[in-house]
């Protein structure tokens, strides 16, 4: 018998620093390339989330820029800019650079954000942008890495491309890593006052993905990137992927992701989130449970911000798919220590309510 760590067929991970720069697309249509950094300070209780995810072959990229205001407002935008190439993260106003690969991003923003006094309203988004205030926003924050990498790209031992099916992928190669964040967030005031500034001192996780991409090909997911420290952090993670997914033996939801201890990453073995949801099926309270080698966890969440929202697609043969991702600022609670972050749960949308969710009363 061959020895395992000869076998040209053995599936290893493999992240270079070139995978902090972009790629050449594949040629699925739904390529996208995505890097994604959320930032929070815990003692202004506010933060925000940046993403561009390009979508070179289909000629645009997505960009979202959300900020979480003290007072439980919320600055949103989502575009769609046009791009004719994968050469670089810049689009819509939104810039992510790559200073120091693993170690230094730079996020910078120059636009404008509908400001949210009641952040539900997102769920209908025409609406929202109408009814609500366009306003000026700048956004200029570094993220320095405290934490190892975690991820990278899936391959065979001897360098082979795992073959990935663009009609049902969610990425091919993803990583992540918690960082300290420090800079400013500035939202001008709708009535031409002072606006508000933050001056962010604190921590965050960024991810990057590429590969083909819809977002209707989880059923479910449920992703809670958190910050306690610079050497305590986590990202919990639990994936539904329908009955009988590849990769997922017999369907049951994927448990994965990692707890951030001292300088090093302990990964997670088993975990499990259960919520509480309010009468639009979000999220309100969370207690989750994290198994490593090293020790069991226990964690509970309060959401302080929400905004609900949603991604549609239309099939070739005429179906309509709905998603629904709401997206909580949460304060999080773990061995008597505070710390704060991310839930974001996705969803599809089916008859009317978000599947992973228990069914109204």
């Amino acid at each position: 018998m061959a020895d395992d760590a000869q076998d040209p067929n053995r599936i290893v991970t493999v992240l270079l620093p070139e995978d902090e720069y972009t790629h050449t697309p594949d040629k699925a249509e739904n390529y996208n390339e995505s890097m994604y950094l959320n930032a929070f300070d815990l003692g202004l209780q506010a933060g925000g989330w940046f993403r561009l995810g390009n979508r070179v072959n289909e000629g645009y990229a997505e960009m979202s820029i959300c900020i979480y205001l003290p007072d439980g407002s919320v600055g949103f935008m989502f575009d769609r800019p046009k791009i004719e190439t994968n050469d670089g993260m810049s689009a819509g106003g939104l810039t992510i650079e790559v200073v120091a690969p693993f170690e230094h991003l730079r996020v910078t923003y120059d636009g404008r954000v509908c400001l949210l006094a009641d952040p539900s309203q997102m769920a209908e988004p025409r609406t929202a942008f109408r009814e609500n205030p366009i306003v000026d926003c700048t956004v200029e924050l570094d993220y320095r890495g405290v934490s190892p990498m975690y991820g990278g790209k899936p391959q065979y031992a001897d360098g082979r491309e795992i073959d990935v099916e663009p009609g049902t992928s969610f990425a091919k190669a993803h990583y992540e890593q918690h960082c300290a964040v420090t800079g400013t967030i500035t939202v001008a005031d709708p009535d031409g006052g002072a606006g508000t500034v933050l001056d962010i001192d604190g921590l965050g996780l960024r991810d990057k993905s590429w590969g083909p991409r819809y977002w209707q090909a989880l059923t479910w997911y449920r992703w809670l990137p958190m910050v306690f420290s610079d050497d305590f952090a986590m990202m919990i993670s639990v994936i539904d992927r329908g009955a009988g997914a590849v990769g997922d033996g017999d369907g049951a939801p994927r448990q994965s992701g990692m707890v951030l201890v001292g300088d090093e990453y302990h990964k997670i073995r088993e975990c499990t989130v259960d919520a509480e949801w309010n009468d639009r099926g979000e999220q309100t309270t969370m207690r989750c449970w994290v198994r490593t080698d090293e020790q069991e966890y226990e964690v509970t969440g309060e959401v302080l911000s929400m905004i609900p929202l949603r991604n549609r697609r239309t099939t070739p043969d005429g179906e309509q798919l709905h998603t629904r991702i709401t997206e909580a600022m949460t304060r999080f609670e773990c061995d008597g220590q505070v710390g704060i972050g991310m839930s974001e749960f996705l969803d599809q949308v089916i008859d009317g309510w978000p599947i992973g969710v228990p069914e109204r009363a």
